[in-house]
């Protein structure tokens, strides 16, 4: 099977998920991993494809071109190696913890945090934000799913994390994650 990463970006309505998946069901592919959400009044969805070997790229996009087009959707279609494809799952004994960051909503909020994990060699496997509240005193609320090496001591990463919360002038936590319950 060939494999592709695919985006869709536009304003949100009903339908985009249903006449995007048409497309795939119509050429025989299948959705393996997907991400979807709505930012602000934008729509965006990031998936990996799978498709019937000698499926191509532009096949797959012309094929998305006219739900794109019906829809106000910018969609992109790349092949995503074999070896690019594989499970989020940590690596080598690397434990999945839980980044939850909360504060009055500035810039920067969200490089201070991941350039000390980047420096910790910490992965960031899933990163949400959202500003809540109104617009007076909006806070920032930043949640991260990240992998821990075994390199890396938990309690020694939240005192870090602490140390750049407060320098940031937000409130960081870190606990282990739950197993997902589908």
């Amino acid at each position: 099977m060939a494999h592709f990463a695919v985006t869709a970006v536009g304003a949100d309505r009903p339908g985009i998920v249903a006449a995007v998946s048409n497309a795939f069901v119509e050429h025989g592919c299948n959705i393996e991993d997907s991400a979807m959400t709505i930012l602000r009044g934008q729509f965006a969805m990031m998936l990996i494809v799978a498709a019937p070997q000698g499926l191509a790229a532009p096949a797959l996009k012309a094929a998305l071109a006219a739900p794109a087009l019906e829809l106000g959707l910018t969609v992109t279609v790349e092949p995503v190696s074999s070896t690019e494809v594989r499970q989020e799952l940590p690596a080598g004994g690397a434990s999945t913890y839980t980044v939850s960051v909360h504060g009055a909503d500035h810039p920067g909020i969200v490089h201070g945090i991941a350039d000390l994990l980047a420096r910790a060699a910490v992965n960031i496997i899933d990163l949400t934000t959202r500003v809540i509240g109104g617009t007076e005193s909006p806070v920032y609320v930043m949640m991260l799913e990240v992998s821990l090496p075994p390199t890396v001591d938990a309690d020694d990463l939240r005192a870090r994390l602490d140390n750049v919360a407060q320098e940031l002038g937000v409130t960081a936590n870190l606990h282990p994650s739950e197993a997902d319950i589908l």
